[in-house]
């Protein structure tokens, strides 16, 4: 794991030493995502510049470190990730003449690129990655991410520059950079947590979709087809759907489990400590037991856990790591610990993230680290194996819903919305939906009203509202796990994880997320997946032959903090400065007037405004850590 960067001068002006020393300064705000170890690369006569921050994983020694050539000299590489076929792909290349001097795999890609091209290298690929490879015959420069965007790239034009990191810190690096706020994105952010690809905060830059290659000729212009993906969510389920498993239950779950401890196996490789993430529920618990089934020495484990009952997943954690006899660490959070880590998520994500959970996450994979180098994890499961509790909701109240005329629904929403406590005020919100899809839209968002919250901005379309991205499939449980998988995982959990875990140059490996077993889900039928109204039940099969189902049979718990309580406590202060009238005003980013009535709702207990304000706070905070580091123009500007 690692961090890249680079950029394309369009017009070559700059000598070696002028690239090199601004592809350090980028590469340098990466450390953090690779502290082992930092280089650079120049073609001065073609305005290219690479750089990198290393995490060494594999192969430890000098000949892993990159920005990395191919033997050929051709190909000049920088990436991020972790190759898990790669001992394979080394033979099938050395049967065809490459000789290797190392043993990682980045040199395995650096040389796959070299002899298939880079379609034909990621097409045999398996595994998490980012990469930026410039090809000095064709003189063109590629971009690629993995299928499920485990690994984030962005990229962007800045004057006569095309700029590519891992992150956003690292493009703000780079003198040319101009950053303009993306009102549109803002006002996605404010109503879902997150900022959707191919989008970022910023104006005119994006993320690389998941699945997806860019290619440029050496003037920054679309080559090979521009933009192009090479693996889908919706071609994946489709084709699922069109060819479903016929074998029995038993033999699923034989092959279900034999897929999945390969996944656990190939993730298991590495020359540096490993553990596991355990959370005692059924995806994390198992692939712990495939760890330890795995392995002939106790899997080291972690967990964290809280005070509040509510939020405590540590005894269930604890049962299983002794059930399975894990060396097992746990971490009581207190308020303190979590309230330490709040100042520090503006540079953790770089751009507005708001999912409460990033801090427990982010303690987690810090207690990690003291012990391991990299972590595996059960993320992934639930968009599936039809995990998630709320996809059931959703079937239930559109059942409800649709008995009901819509004219009827309205007018009972608009009676509900007058001065209801909040449960009532969310019912009549999704009372008005016109379509199961609508519905499962508006239970997904944090705050459907975003457009008055944020005045001129028009939240972008996303698989949650774009029919052309949905899949075409029959069954509900189906399409909402594939909208899920496309939007929230990739664009939320997977993000939340990747920051936090690189924050503290922690490896999170999830084998859940092997595409093999992403498309191996995707041909089950709901048979399978969904009995007595409860989901995932073929992957409960497979743990119940290592783990009692009484240790994990319980409802599903979130990861998350008490903040609404924390907001009326210890965080008022800190939240009041941030929502002060005058701020807002003079920012002139979000309605002043409606951020604070919504305030004053919480404050009084009428309302329970904790997730929306949640949004607004880690805007502003990062708004005031883009302005502190004098990184984003003004709204007047």
């Amino acid at each position: 794991m690692c961090g890249l960067c680079g950029f394309l001068e369009v017009t070559p002006r700059s000598s070696a030493a002028e690239l090199g020393a601004v592809v350090r300064r980028m590469a340098d705000t990466l450390a953090h995502r690779g502290p082992d170890g930092s280089g650079t690369w120049t073609d001065a006569a073609n305005g290219v510049a690479l750089g990198h921050r290393r995490l060494a994983v594999l192969d430890l020694s000098p000949e892993g470190a990159q920005p990395m050539r191919s033997a050929c000299g051709r190909i000049a590489l920088v990436y991020n990730g972790e190759i898990y076929n790669h001992r394979e792909l080394r033979k099938e290349l050395e049967a065809s003449g490459h000789a290797f001097r190392g043993h990682s795999d980045t040199e395995v890609l650096a040389e796959a690129i070299s002899r298939w091209g880079v379609a034909g290298a990621v097409e045999r690929a398996q595994g998490m990655f980012a990469f930026a490879a410039w090809d000095a015959r064709a003189r063109r420069l590629t971009l690629a991410r993995d299928r499920l965007g485990k690994k984030p790239l962005y990229y962007g034009r800045c004057g006569g520059h095309f700029l590519f990191a891992s992150e956003l810190k690292a493009l703000r690096a780079h003198p040319a950079f101009r950053a303009e706020l993306n009102r549109d994105a803002l006002a996605f952010f404010v109503r879902f947590s997150y900022v959707p690809a191919p989008h970022s905060i910023y104006a005119g830059v994006h993320k690389l979709p998941a699945g997806s290659l860019l290619t440029l000729d050496s003037r920054g212009e679309p080559a090979d087809g521009g933009l192009r993906s090479f693996w889908s969510v919706r071609r994946v389920v489709e084709s699922g759907a069109a060819d479903p498993f016929r074998g029995s239950a038993a033999e699923a779950a034989d092959a279900l489990e034999a897929l999945l401890r390969d996944a656990v196996e190939r993730r298991m490789i590495a020359d540096v400590p490993l553990g596991g993430l355990l959370s005692g529920g059924v995806d994390s618990s198992t692939v712990v037991a495939l760890m330890q089934a795995c392995s002939a020495r106790p899997v080291r484990t972690f967990s964290i856990g809280f005070r509040e009952s509510g939020h405590d997943e540590a005894p269930h954690a604890r049962r299983v790591a002794a059930h399975l006899g894990t060396d097992h660490r746990e971490l009581t959070v207190t308020p303190r610990d979590a309230l330490g880590v709040i100042p520090r998520l503006p540079e953790l994500y770089d751009e507005p993230f708001a999912d409460v959970s990033q801090i427990p996450t982010f303690l987690l994979a810090r207690l990690a680290r003291s012990d391991v180098t990299v972590a595996l994890s059960g993320d992934g499961g639930d968009e599936s194996f039809a995990g998630y509790p709320r996809y059931f909701r959703c079937l239930r109240r559109w059942r409800w819903l649709s008995r009901i005329p819509q004219r009827a629904r309205r007018g009972l929403a608009a009676a509900l919305a007058a001065g209801a406590p909040v449960r009532l005020e969310k019912l009549a919100d999704v009372l008005t939906a016109t379509g199961l899809e609508e519905l499962f839209l508006r239970m997904n968002a944090r705050c459907p009203a975003s457009l008055a919250l944020v005045p001129g901005g028009a939240p972008p379309r996303t698989v949650l509202d774009d029919p052309e991205r949905w899949p075409r499939v029959a069954d509900p449980l189906q399409w909402m796990g594939a909208v899920d998988l496309d939007g929230r995982l990739r664009e939320s959990i997977l993000v939340k994880v990747d920051r936090a875990s690189m924050g503290v140059a922690l490896e999170v490996r999830c084998p859940l997320l092997d595409a093999r077993v992403v498309e191996f889900a995707a041909h089950l039928p709901m048979a399978l997946k969904v009995r007595h109204g409860r989901g995932k039940w073929l992957l409960r099969e497979v743990l119940a032959r290592h783990v009692p189902a009484a240790l994990v049979d319980r409802p599903k718990m979130g990861f998350g903090v008490p903040i609404g309580a924390w907001l009326r406590g210890p965080l008022r202060e800190w939240a009041e400065a941030l929502l002060d009238a005058k701020r807002l005003r003079d920012a002139g980013h979000l309605d002043a007037a409606l951020v604070r009535s919504l305030w004053s709702q919480h404050l009084s207990g009428r309302r329970d405004r904790r997730f929306l304000l949640w949004n607004l706070l880690m805007f502003q905070s990062w708004l005031e850590a883009s302005q502190r580091v004098g990184s984003l123009r003004s709204a007047a500007q």
